[in-house]
């Protein structure tokens, strides 16, 4: 791969080094493949997980006019949602900076903004989101050290994070869903086996109708909330 997309004996033996010293592949090429799709990647940007394929699957299994990306990163989930339904209204939001930057570039034609969860969106968004799609960090604080070093060490460490247990920013998430979705719109967070019954349980407390969602194979697992 890294002979495919060097230019001169100088980049290949520039990207071997990089390699070596432990960037990740994807990093290194500038790009990550998802969903089909190639993923433009910056330097220090959170590298799309092939499980994460499963939420842009079931998002795409319910439809929706007005799709959200939140905590969006590269903008891996907006990109495929919008390359599977070019009709819909679809907007990205991070707070980190080159993530936004990152996004803008795999969303050219997108809406890509830069803040903390919904105070990044426009207002007018508030009450007509349909599909809500959400890959939090949801590491908890001790295990990060437990985590490969291509993540630990050269992925941001707010893409990581989730607090002490794991769950901190989906729970400021799920607290403003309500607020954001359309009546019977969905609110997609990917998760783990072992949160996922708190994830469902955080739903349920703000009145979303919750269920799991899992697929052995990519050893994914999402929560999904439906307000009513």
């Amino acid at each position: 791969m890294l002979i495919d997309a060097a230019s001169s004996d100088g980049e290949l033996e520039a990207m071997v080094v990089r390699r070596l010293a432990g960037t990740p592949i994807e990093q290194v090429l500038g790009w990550a493949e998802f969903c089909g799709l190639r993923i433009l990647l910056d330097p220090g940007v959170f590298v799309p997980r092939r499980r994460t394929e499963l939420l842009v699957r079931a998002a795409l299994a319910m439809g929706g006019t007005v799709v959200v990306d939140l905590c969006c990163g590269s903008g891996a989930i907006a990109a495929a949602f919008a390359d599977q339904a070019p009709l819909a209204e679809v907007y990205a939001c991070d707070v980190d900076h080159a993530a936004v930057g990152c996004a803008r570039r795999n969303l050219p034609d997108g809406n890509v903004f830069e803040g903390d969860l919904f105070e990044a969106l426009p207002p007018d968004l508030r009450g007509r989101v349909d599909l809500l799609l959400v890959n939090a960090p949801y590491v908890p604080t001790a295990a990060i050290s437990l985590m490969a070093s291509e993540a630990r060490d050269h992925e941001p460490l707010n893409a990581l994070d989730g607090g002490e247990d794991g769950l901190a920013v989906q729970h400021r998430v799920i607290a403003d869903a309500p607020q954001w979705l359309a009546p019977g719109g969905h609110l997609l967070i990917e998760t783990s086996d072992v949160q996922c019954a708190a994830t469902l349980a955080a739903m349920g407390a703000v009145g979303l109708s919750a269920r799991a969602a899992s697929d052995d194979e990519l050893g994914a697992t999402i929560a999904i909330g439906r307000r009513s």
